[in-house]
């Protein structure tokens, strides 16, 4: 089989391995409109549990990923000069650029082509080729061009949010929630690196529009945003890396292939930050892809089962994103609670999780909170 993989993200790279590696005598070539040494971002996430599904199919990737990742076991979250740890929700964090050097050296290992700073400008380029595989991210080229076909929608959460990253470090995933005489904001940050952290900014629309930043430069954004977090960066800059303001992008399809095309990742679907990790999602999509095309003797029966098989999965997923999304479109009045209200609000948002499960993953913290619950109550 020959397959084109538009995009050298970490789903496209991903899949031309996993495929070029199972079947060597199969044609994989990678088209990336950047340079190998390019990326937008600072860092990503995985959860313990996405990490485990990587390992179960895939352990020497993972041994590979994992001694340059930073760990952590707690969140903490910041608000009105308190904080309060959540135990027991593992996470890990690598820089993108770190993530992408690791796996071009393993799709490059295995015999994939890859052709960075290649534009495809026309899909009539990839004549010839039995399946194009679509990583090609939210402005995907395949998408675009039949977005008819795939059954594509687009809408907007309407919080602004900026990527930066520092070379302020923080020992735990964080959120900092801070209010201001123009309006409130909120940071995530995390290192993701010994000596770097991302520091995503959001904000509500009004806050946005009080404070002006659609008149400002990138820089004056920047600026802004260092003085409204000076106490959490404790003298340490952020850092730019196209880091504009943008509302969050919820894409969706309804049809997953068409023809000998499929998309993964953002091309396909995407998922609030709040909740997951994109990168995360593009590797699972091409772990499924993979093995439903291993299944199946025909190509769009393997297309037909890697939708069926995957989909529901991705839609549980995005359901829970939303209902996230949502508690962050009212952090504003979320605030206003008392500092461990506000914390069981935030850890159960996305409704996944109830009180005997929050028991049972966080123990301390579950304590804390019903222990704050019962001051005053009635002996």
């Amino acid at each position: 089989m020959r397959i084109a993989v538009l995009g050298g993200g970490p789903g496209g790279l991903y899949f031309a391995y996993l495929w070029k590696k199972r079947h060597p005598t199969a044609v994989v070539d990678l088209f990336e409109q950047n340079p190998a040494g390019a990326t937008w971002g600072f860092g990503v996430v995985f959860s313990d549990q996405a990490l485990e599904f990587l390992r179960a199919d895939d352990p020497d990737t993972v041994d590979a990923i994992a001694p340059q990742m930073e760990s952590w076991r707690n969140i903490t979250l910041n608000l009105r000069g308190e904080s309060v740890e959540i135990d027991g929700v593992g996470f890990s964090a690598i820089g993108r650029l770190e993530l992408l050097k690791l796996l071009q050296s393993r799709a490059e290992s295995v015999g994939v082509v890859a052709r960075y700073g290649t534009t495809i400008q026309s899909l009539d380029q990839l004549a010839g080729y039995d399946l194009i595989v679509a990583a090609d991210g939210l402005n995907s080229l395949v998408r675009r061009s039949f977005e008819g076909d795939f059954g594509f929608s687009v809408s907007y959460s309407s919080n602004k949010f900026a990527w930066y990253g520092t070379s302020k470090t923080f020992p735990t995933l964080s959120q900092t929630f801070v209010a201001t005489e123009r309006g409130t904001f909120n940071a995530h940050h995390y290192r993701y690196a010994p000596d770097m952290s991302t520091f995503l900014v959001e904000c509500d629309r009004a806050t946005w529009h009080a404070y002006g930043f659609a008149e400002m430069s990138v820089d004056e954004s920047r600026r802004i945003c260092e003085q409204v977090f000076a106490d959490t960066l404790g003298g340490h800059s952020l850092v730019s890396n196209r880091s504009v303001w943008r509302n969050f992008p919820w894409v969706w399809n309804e049809h997953w292939w068409h023809r000998n095309m499929v998309l993964i990742g953002d091309a396909l679907h995407t998922a609030h930050f709040s909740i997951g990790s994109g990168t995360r999602l593009a590797i699972e999509d091409a772990i499924a892809l993979a093995k439903a095309l291993d299944a199946e003797a025909n190509l769009s029966d393997g297309l037909a089962r890697y939708q069926a098989e995957r989909q529901p999965i991705v839609k549980k997923l995005v359901t829970a994103a939303r209902t996230s999304a949502d508690w962050y479109e009212k952090f504003p009045a979320h605030m206003q609670a008392d500092l461990m209200d506000f914390a069981y609000s935030y850890i159960t948002r996305s409704g996944r999780i109830d009180d005997s499960r929050l028991r049972a993953m966080a123990p301390q913290f579950m304590a804390r909170y019903e222990a704050s619950r019962n001051v005053g109550a009635p002996a």
